[in-house]
C-alpha cells in the first residue's frame, strides 16, 4: 500500500504531461465543451479520464503514488491560474477570447460553423435570454462557452 513501483519524480512528470496534454486537446476542441455539455460531450470527458489513468499512475497502485499524482495536479492548476490571472496573452493562449456570432438581427453562419455552434443551440439561447433575432444588437460567445445577447436599446 506505502511501497511505490516507481521513483517520485516520474509521478511528477507524468502528471505534468497528462495535465498539458489534455489542457491542450481540451482547449483544441473548443469552447463549447468547457461551457456547455452534451450528454455526448460528458462521456468523452468520462472516457478521456479512464484513458489517461493508467498514464498517471504508471501502474503503480500505492497511496503516495496516488498522491503525488493528485498533488502535482492541483499544483499544476494553480500555477495555470496564476499564469492566466497575471498575463492576458497567457489567458488569451489557454482560455480563449470572446468571439462575435452575430450583430444588428444578422447572424454569421460563417463563424457559427468555425466555432462548431449550431442554429439549434443558437435559438436556445435567444429563447433563455427572452431576445428575438430582430431585437439583438449583437451576439457574443464568451470565452467559457456561453452564449450572451445584448438587446437593441
Amino acid at each position: 500500500m506505502f511501497d511505490m513501483s516507481l521513483p517520485w519524480w516520474e509521478f511528477v512528470l507524468r502528471g505534468a504531461m497528462v495535465y498539458l496534454v489534455m489542457l491542450a486537446m481540451v482547449r483544441v476542441s473548443g469552447k463549447r465543451t468547457v461551457g456547455q455539455f452534451t450528454p455526448f460531450d460528458l462521456l468523452v470527458v468520462m472516457l478521456l479520464s479512464e484513458a489517461v489513468s493508467n498514464g498517471l499512475s504508471g501502474g503503480d497502485e500505492s497511496v503516495p503514488g496516488g498522491l503525488i499524482v493528485a498533488a502535482t495536479l492541483v499544483a499544476l492548476n494553480m500555477l495555470i491560474a496564476l499564469g492566466t490571472s497575471h498575463s492576458s496573452r497567457i489567458e488569451a493562449i489557454l482560455e480563449g477570447r470572446e468571439v462575435l456570432l452575430g450583430r444588428n438581427g444578422k447572424i454569421f453562419d460563417d463563424v457559427l460553423k468555425a466555432q462548431r455552434i449550431s442554429r439549434n443551440e443558437l435559438d436556445n439561447a435567444f429563447h433563455k435570454m427572452d431576445v428575438s433575432y430582430e431585437e439583438m444588437e449583437c451576439v457574443i460567445l464568451e470565452a467559457d462557452g456561453t452564449i450572451n445577447i445584448l438587446k437593441k436599446r
